[in-house]
Parts: C-alpha cells; structure tokens; sequence
C-alpha cells in the first residue's frame, strides 16, 4: 500500500496549480460558461478524477514462489521390507554368474573330510540357481587344485540332474572342462576306441582334450587327436597347433615333430594367432632354422591390422641375425623408431649384436649410452660384445674401460673376451 502521508502534499500543489490555471482564464474572458468558456479548461470534476489518480495504491508486481520440486517416488527393490525375500532371479543371477560363488562351490568339494564323502551335498544346495554352463568354472577350479575325481563326480552330478530338467546338463562346457582335467592328470582312458569316441565328440571337447594332453606333456595323444580330426575333415583351433608346437620345439627331440606342425599350420586357408601365440611360435622357428616361416608369420601378422609388440620385433630381429641379415635387421630398428615402439633390455641386446656384427662402432656405442639412459644395467653378453667392437677398431683404453666396469658391477667376463683383451696387451 501506498503511505497517504506523502501521496497528500502532492494532491494539495496540483490542486493549487489547477485553481491559478482556472482563474487566469476567467480573468481573461469576461463570458461565464460553467468554469470553462471555450472548451479547453478544466472542470472541477476532471479535477478530482486526477487527484483521485494519486489517492489509488501503486500496484506491486506479485513475487513468484518457487515451487519445490517433489521426491521420485521410491523404487519397489528399494522399498522392500527386511523380512521379504528377495526374488528368485536375481538370486539365480548372482550364483550363475558370480565366480567368486562358483569358486567357493569348488573350495567346499576340496574341504569334504574324505575322498569317499558324497559331493552331491554341496551343488545340492545351489542346484535352484544353476544354469547351463556355471559348474564349468568349478570344475576347472577343481582341476587346479588338483583333484580330477572330484570333478568326474561334480560332472556326474550335472548328468543326474537331466532328468530335473532344469537345464543342467547334456552341457558341452561341463564335459570339456571336465575332459581336459582328466587328461591333464592322465586319468583319460581312451583306449582303441578312441575313433569312435572322437568322431561324435564336439569341436570344444575336442580342443579341450588336447589341451589337456598337451598340459599333460602327452604330446603323441595330442598330436593323435589333431590327425584324427584330420581325417574327419575338422578343424580344431589354431591355438592347438600352436601350443603343440611350443612344447615339441622344448628339445631337440621334438623338433621333427615341431617341424611337421608347422607345415600343416602353413597349408591351413585361414588360420588366427594371439600375438603371444604367433611369437612363441616365431621363437620355435628360429631354433628350428626355419628363418623364411619366421617372415612368413611376421607379414601375415602385420597385414592382419595389428600392431606388433616390442618381444615379436625382437624375436624377427634375432631371427635376421641368426640368418646373417644383419642390414634387414638394423632397417627392423629404424621400423620399432618410426612405431614409437620403447626398446626393453632384450631388445637393447640383440641391437647391439646387430650393430657388432656390422662392425658398426657408431650405432654400437649410440645403443650402449641408450640403454644406459633408460635405467637398464648392461648384461654380461653386451659387455662383451662392446669390448669387441672396441677391440676390432682398436680402441683399447675403451676395452679396459668396460672391463673395469663390468668387474665393479660383480660380472666376469668370458673367456673368449679375456683371451682378446690379453692379445690386445701383447700387441702393444
């Protein structure tokens, strides 16, 4: 509301101001017509509709309210009462799903009191949650504590509950994790009839049982499956090749038989390698002196799209320097630099063979300071092969220069570097 205290003074001047107005004009016009003789003078009465004007309260724009915004409604889950249970489905996802259950159903089949204990109690108590596929992980949990029965009998607890029909079981993962425990332990017994058994078993039982043979160190039988699959026209995965191969290429024994798998991993159309896989298989190569299947795989791995880590540019380029391709293999350093790729120790080390044997003093000594500024302790080989670069231009105040350095960080060189230092004395 407006204070009438001030609104008054103000009515009371334009009154005044009006009033003079009003007696000018009667002044000047003799001829009385109401208060206004032309028509352009105001009338007492539109006198007071202006003073009323300033008898009115100024109207206040209204202030808006802010409006609280109201609460979500809450969430049933939420909302559930401690007494109520929680719903089956959920509880079946978390058990099927969680390894960390699945785990814990294996540690209770390990903590039975004896071997002739039933196991049946344990996954008795879970069997409303179980799906297809969840005791896979518990078997093969099983096998790494290194109990093969307890996972045959886990399996054959899976195979009684087909007739609950909850889904259980026939399960290929199950059987294949069960497969490779027993052949890993060497508690598969096939026999002759193993043929038969082979032809009606799935593609992932199969792999499963080589792997498990391989495991094992039973290579004959894997390599029997991988035949036999062979003759039935399938093709198991080429991460069967390749770990058969790393095993056989171990020793020298195995080499003819490292040699042949690789021959038929070479013939397959299409085949696919993990990276560890592709450059375990690369080491295998060079020990067998198979220097063009080493490229051969290098190419295939770089024409598939992937990026090839430090240890596989380190294997090819040792591979080059075993071959005597010692320039393809510094163009392979300046192709890890272009990369961005970070050089470890071993690869440091094969670099400088490279370098020595290219009788390359400069690249030699800019690799050894390198190696030195990326916080790497040289090995016993790279010193050795640095004092014969040194001693091969040389320079033998360098020569001794390492060999004091070598001795004070604790390591004794060879005898062949020993030898050449004591020339190099006798000379001069």
């Amino acid at each position: 509301m407006v204070d009438s205290a001030r609104i008054e003074p103000t009515r009371i001047a334009v009154s005044a101001l009006f009033d003079e107005l009003s007696k000018e004009e009667e002044e000047d016009d003799d001829d009385e017509s109401g208060g206004c003789s032309d028509g352009s003078g105001w009338t007492q009465e539109e006198l007071d509709a202006i003073s009323a004007l300033f008898d009115r309260p100024i109207p206040r724009k209204p202030v808006k309210q802010s409006k609280e915004r109201p609460l979500p409604l809450p969430s049933p889950y939420k909302t559930r009462p401690d007494g109520i249970p929680t719903p089956k489905r959920h509880i079946r996802d978390r058990v099927r799903k969680n390894p960390q259950v699945l785990v814990k159903i294996a540690r209770d089949i390990a903590a039975l009191p004896s071997p002739e204990s039933d196991v049946s109690a344990i996954p008795d108590r879970y069997a409303p949650f179980l799906r297809k596929g969840s005791l896979s992980m518990t078997i093969r949990e099983l096998g790494h504590m290194g109990l093969p029965e307890r996972a045959l009998q886990t399996l054959l607890w899976a195979q009684k509950q087909q007739q609950q029909k909850n889904g259980l079981f026939p399960d290929d993962q199950i059987l294949a994790s069960t497969v490779q425990v027993l052949a890993r332990f060497g508690r598969l017994k096939l026999g002759s009839e193993i043929k038969n058994y082979l032809s009606s078993a799935s593609r992932s039982v199969l792999e499963a049982m080589a792997r498990g043979f391989i495991r094992a160190g039973n290579l004959n039988l894997a390599r029997k499956i991988l035949l036999l699959a062979k003759d039935g026209r399938r093709t198991l995965d080429s991460s069967i090749h390749a770990k058969l191969i790393l095993e056989a290429g171990k020793t020298p024994d195995g080499y003819k038989l490292a040699s042949a798998l690789l021959d038929e991993l070479g013939e397959r159309e299409e085949f696919d390698l993990k990276p560890q896989d592709c450059t375990a298989v690369m080491k295998v190569c060079v020990r067998l002196r198979r220097f063009e299947a080493v490229e051969s795989l290098f190419n295939w791995f770089k024409e598939s799209g992937r990026r090839p880590s430090v240890v596989m540019y380190t294997t090819v380029m040792h591979s080059r320097y075993c071959d005597r391709k010692y320039r393809e293999g510094l163009a392979l350093i300046w192709e890890m630099e272009g990369s961005n790729c970070l050089l470890d120790l071993p690869a440091y080390r094969v670099v400088i063979k490279l370098c020595v044997a290219s009788n390359d003093l400069a690249r030699a000594v800019r690799y050894f300071s390198r190696l030195k500024e990326a916080g790497f302790v040289p090995t016993n080989d790279i010193y050795c092969d640095m004092i014969k670069v040194y001693a091969a231009f040389g320079r033998v105040a360098k020569c001794k220069q390492l060999c004091r350095e070598a001795e004070s960080v604790g390591l004794k060189l060879d005898g062949e570097t020993v030898s050449l230092l004591g020339e190099m004395e006798n000379v001069r």
